[in-house]
């Protein structure tokens, strides 16, 4: 008897939901706050930078109290087992407050559907810096990961064996509703690490600036424009983060003038950021949206750093 796609998909996650006991109560995804990170994934792989990534996982989830999942897409053999059992082990995870999940399938579809039936709060993948033009149209799995996922996604740049401390986050502070989230879950990260340097910045487009002024205006007059245009961006950003639980953490903030996504990319690379924290995608992205570049697909094709996309579930 010929099993169709959808039946051999069914059978996967039904497989998945018997072997690993997993609590399938989707209606907690429904509103679900972005922080705390009750529960975090991490997708490993076989590539060389799997022990960093899974050391890198380990102290995120141990720093916020968080249980931590596994995940891995493909043939479950023994001599994979055997590999993975000692890049565990050496990266010091604990396997009696950790779970390994093996399921098949394609890597995306796939990971995307284990996040939300084990209603994760944070996904953690590796990411190369920078795409070359084929990959960065047909999208990698993290970038493709990083567009449609429903919860808060992590990609590290540089993971290491050895995590290097957290210094200096950088956060997107642009007028959305989903930017209060965005910076509450950043103070939250903060606050654990024990980070003092975050900048909160908002992101003004010059195009629409030059709107403003007329043609026929003045050098004093277009200065004047100019001045009440940057002041107003800074109390709209102000605003935004008097409504935020800053509590102990030494908060700035900023106004960069250029096009959203590029002009902080550029900010937190030139700042040697540790992480730029930033709202995810309003809409899936298609083809034609990359090509005409959002806000996120400039950070997304050239990492300036570790990346936070924020799924605020708002």
């Amino acid at each position: 008897m010929k099993i169709n796609t959808l039946d051999k998909t069914l059978f996967s996650i039904f497989t998945c939901l018997n072997n690993f006991s997993v609590q399938m109560d989707l209606s907690k995804l429904k509103k679900r706050p972005s922080y705390p990170f009750e529960t975090i994934a991490v997708a490993v792989s076989f590539s060389s930078r799997c022990e960093f990534l899974l050391a890198e996982a380990k102290r995120i989830a141990d720093t916020c109290a968080a249980n931590l999942i596994l995940l891995h897409v493909g043939e479950k053999t023994s001599e994979k087992e055997q590999v993975l059992d000692k890049l565990i082990a050496k990266s010091g995870i604990d396997t009696n407050k950790s779970r390994l999940i093996w399921m098949e399938g394609e890597p995306v579809d796939t990971i995307l559907q284990l996040c939300k039936l084990n209603i994760v709060d944070l996904l953690i993948l590796g990411a190369l810096e920078k795409e070359n033009f084929l990959k960065f149209y047909i999208g990698s799995i993290a970038r493709n990961i990083s567009r449609r996922a429903k919860c808060s996604v992590l990609l590290f740049t540089h993971p290491s064996t050895k995590p290097q401390k957290f210094k200096k986050f950088i956060v997107n502070g642009v007028d959305n509703p989903k930017t209060i989230h965005t910076i509450n879950t950043a103070l939250y990260i903060a606050k654990h690490f024990k980070v003092n340097d975050v900048t909160i910045v908002n992101e003004v487009e010059v195009p629409g600036l030059a709107m403003t002024i007329a043609e026929d205006s003045t050098a004093p007059q277009t200065k004047e424009i100019k001045k009440n245009f940057e002041e107003e961006s800074e109390e709209i950003l102000q605003t935004i983060i008097e409504k935020c639980d800053v509590g102990n953490v030494s908060v700035s903030n900023k106004v960069l003038k250029g096009k959203p996504g590029y002009a902080i990319s550029k900010y937190a690379r030139d700042k040697s950021a540790d992480l730029l924290i930033i709202n995810s995608p309003d809409t899936n992205l298609n083809l034609f949206d990359r090509i005409f570049a959002h806000g996120i697909e400039y950070i997304l094709a050239d990492l300036p750093c570790n990346v936070l996309i924020v799924h605020s579930r708002v």
